[in-house]
């Protein structure tokens, strides 16, 4: 079992930034080795992918409506991943998941994540 709680979420301006944090912990499962992932939904709109990072950070992936604007990173001395969000839109507005893949994927599907948080809300306004 892994548990992965999201934080960070809030209301902000177009333009502005928010880091979102995933806390990451377990027993049966290696944490130190599980990759994570950041999806987000909208209403009405499928869970996509966002970004995602390898288990030391060497790897990472962005969606293409996010890259150059977000960065990724993990402090495993903390058990936490981030998600930098800079220059939001209000297209970015959408509940937040963060998603662990124990078997190392690295992958972009939701089918390919075991475990996931609840999310936290991000809105953009203009």
């Amino acid at each position: 079992q892994v548990i992965l709680v999201e934080s960070g979420g809030g209301l902000v301006e177009a333009g502005g930034s928010l880091r979102l944090s995933c806390a990451v912990s377990g027993r049966t499962v290696g944490t130190y080795g599980t990759f994570i992932g950041w999806f987000r939904q909208a209403p009405g709109k499928e869970r996509e992918f966002v970004s995602a990072i390898d288990w030391n950070g060497s790897r990472t992936l962005y969606a293409e409506s996010v890259k150059d604007r977000f960065t990724v990173s993990r402090d495993n001395g903390k058990n936490t991943v981030y998600l930098e969000m800079n220059r939001l839109k209000p297209e970015d507005t959408a509940v937040y998941y963060c998603a662990a893949d124990p078997y190392q994927r690295l992958g972009i599907h939701t089918s390919e994540y075991d475990y996931w948080g609840r999310g936290t809300q991000v809105t953009v306004s203009s």
